[in-house]
């Protein structure tokens, strides 16, 4: 990121699909080439991971940090790759076109993932599955045991199964793996078939000179893979449940703070592993996309933990963290660690300071810059800085008309107005903050795709704190026609990032 660029903010399960959500399929492809014909350098994504329902279909909240979304999976590449037939996808249900009705649409993969397995299952050995499954069975054989135990268990909690089970007594596991084996390789299986549709995508992306910029979350969900096979990572009990959690503490938008309840990680035992499993997360990480954003960054240097069972972040505490020593660690034989940081609300100068060290660029998000003194607001346009990535807004805010709509104050407005010298109407504001954007100082521009569209409210991806509706939105297909880009190349090409 180190000459004048552009991208895209668009989330894959947002694609256009038949199939109930965005996928690998046609529609991807077709996305990669219309942001190259517009001269974009960037796609970026929220995390690969799985998602359920139970952890309200958030890609930040998964049962893996290694496991790729199976959702993602496209229908038609099945059939492609032999999979399916033709005739098996040929009438899907009528889905939603602008929102992803999960409950439909995981009933309906389901049935598809189970008549591909079928197929795969008859079709006898594949020296390419062999060969997935081998170099993944670090992370693999864990996970899908993990998937068909919470299975077999009701879906309950790990921490909740016998505890035999829950402590994983070795010959126990060898027990379940031969019962639940059906299970076990159909799970596999669905990892094996995502990594290759996605190794596909990712030829095309390069083909093309689009760079994919992941995401991955700081924390582990507690009921994960990773918790249940690596306990001892984590700040955990005899009983293997978490003696403190995450969150953040009380600050102007909330009394009580936000007590996210992640398992807060037992830095030394990383320490005394030489960090291998953050070694291990980042290299597959970086092995799907060409560059990360490190969600809640901060966390690297101090993060907040709070005693498990209450009620508030309040009584929580800032605990040091070695994120220098890890990072460090990571960038040994590197020629760099492509990472941007995460680096927003209340940030100290120790962590811009690590971020200065390993040279990672900051966010800057435009919403924010419209309030307080702007003068000095670190979010308006005049002061982001060269090694910043700017943006209009992220997946957690809502979309500049949204905001212009619906939060913003009198005063907000007025500031608007005297900072870009003219009154605007609603349908204005999207297309003036996306050239603020464009013709920042900062060397990367990434541009969620709602605002490139001018949309309102209704497009909102996600409303943190919620549980309900988020991660649902999708473009129609009438919205990826030629053209729609235009105006976004017009700007890409006269503020330099073509």
């Amino acid at each position: 990121m180190n000459r004048r660029g552009s991208g895209v903010l668009l989330h894959i399960t947002s694609l256009p699909s038949a199939y109930g959500i965005g996928d690998l399929g046609h529609a991807a492809q077709r996305f990669l080439e219309i942001l190259a014909d517009s001269g974009q350098r960037y796609w970026q994504i929220l995390p690969l991971n799985p998602t359920f329902p139970a952890f309200g279909n958030s890609p930040y909240q998964s049962n893996s940090a290694f496991a790729g979304n199976t959702w993602l999976i496209s229908p038609e590449q099945m059939v492609a790759d032999g999979f399916l037939d033709a005739a098996e996808i040929a009438e899907p249900p009528s889905f939603p076109v602008d929102r992803v009705d999960y409950p439909r649409m995981i009933g309906y993969k389901n049935t598809l993932f189970d008549l591909g397995f079928e197929r795969f299952m008859e079709q006898g050995s594949d020296p390419r599955y062999e060969e997935f499954v081998a170099e993944n069975a670090p992370w693999l054989d864990d996970y899908a045991l993990f998937v068909a135990l919470k299975e077999h268990f009701g879906g309950r909690a790990w921490g909740d199964w016998p505890v035999a089970v829950r402590d994983r007594e070795r010959e126990t596991l060898r027990n379940y793996a031969t019962e639940l084996a059906d299970r076990i390789l159909r799970e596999k299986f669905l990892q094996y078939v995502f990594d290759r549709q996605w190794k596909r995508f990712k030829e095309l992306s390069r083909a093309l000179r689009i760079q994919v910029v992941g995401d991955i979350p700081f924390y582990i969900t507690y009921d994960s893979a990773d918790t249940w096979s690596n306990p001892e990572l984590f700040k955990l009990d005899e009983q293997k449940r978490p003696t403190v959690v995450a969150g953040v503490p009380p600050d102007l938008f909330s009394e009580t703070g936000q007590l996210w309840g992640n398992p807060v990680y037992r830095w030394e035992t990383h320490r005394e592993q030489r960090f291998s499993w953050w070694e291990s997360r980042i290299e597959r990480a970086l092995s799907l996309v060409d560059m990360l954003r490190l969600d809640h960054f901060r966390g690297f240097v101090q993060y907040w933990e709070v005693p498990a069972g209450d009620a508030t972040a309040q009584n929580g505490r800032w605990v040091d963290a070695p994120g220098r020593e890890l990072l460090t660690h990571l960038a040994r034989g590197r020629a760099c660690l492509p990472i941007i940081a995460e680096d927003l609300g209340y940030i100290t100068p120790d962590v811009h300071a690590m971020m200065a060290m390993f040279g990672f660029p900051g966010m800057r998000v435009l919403l924010f810059g419209f309030e307080g003194e702007i003068a000095e607001n670190l979010n308006a346009p005049h002061n982001i800085g060269q090694n910043c990535v700017a943006y209009t807004g992220t997946h957690d805010n809502n979309t500049v008309r949204g905001w212009f709509e619906h939060e913003t104050t009198d005063y907000q407005k007025d500031l608007l107005f005297r900072y870009i010298g003219r009154a605007v109407s609603a349908d204005q504001v999207p297309g003036v903050f996306v050239r603020l954007a464009m013709l920042s100082p900062a060397e990367t521009a990434i541009i969620p795709m709602q605002d490139i569209l001018g949309l309102g409210q209704e497009a909102r991806m996600n409303r943190p704190a919620t549980t309900k509706g988020n991660w649902e939105w999708r473009l129609r297909p009438d919205q990826m026609r030629d053209g729609v880009m235009q105006e976004f190349a017009g700007m890409t090409e006269i503020y330099g990032r073509r």
